[in-house]
């Protein structure tokens, strides 16, 4: 009866490590010259942002990308991010509008897709970005960064000790 016991227990405490979240942000910033635009896409699990926002990862309230889309979503998600999220292309902050947003996946993989975009007329010469979504919530978040320039790409990890990272171009 023991072995068993300590079979079950085993069991249970394997799965509950199994069945831990992945805390992750992916945000990938795109520049050309010969455009002079920086877009910046940044993806975010939809009950990461719900917890933040109204404090109930299952939340419908806001019903981001839905028919009943709440008026204040859009306002509620940039006061937000603005809060733990920014660009600076040399050294000037982007000021962030929401040009488009979707949904992908489903269930708790739902991810909310949010897409920026900012006109860059003067050579880039410098980004700094902070990234530090959801680090407010979870003590292990990790937030992925590519940043494309000009046919170069760079990768970064920020997370709630990391948060900011420059690069010079």
């Amino acid at each position: 009866m023991l072995k068993w016991l300590c079979v079950v227990f085993t069991l249970g405490l394997s799965t509950s490590i199994v069945d831990h979240p992945l805390r992750l942000s992916l945000c990938e910033i795109e520049y050309t010259s010969n455009k002079q635009i920086l877009s910046i896409n940044l993806k975010l699990f939809l009950t990461d942002v719900n917890e933040a926002i109204v404090f109930d990862p299952y939340s419908k309230e806001l019903a981001f990308c839905q028919p009943n889309e709440s008026a204040q979503a859009n306002k509620m998600l940039m006061d937000y991010v603005n809060r733990f999220f920014y660009v600076k292309a040399n050294r000037k902050k982007v000021d962030l509008k929401i040009k488009s947003k979707r949904l992908s996946g489903e269930g708790e993989n739902t991810a909310l897709w949010v897409y920026f975009e900012h006109q860059q007329p003067l050579p880039l010469t410098s980004l700094e970005i902070k990234n530090a979504v959801f680090t407010d919530l979870f003590f292990d978040q990790n937030n992925i960064v590519y940043v494309h320039v000009n046919g170069k790409s760079k990768s970064l990890m920020l997370n709630k000790k990391t948060s900011v990272h420059q690069l010079k171009f």
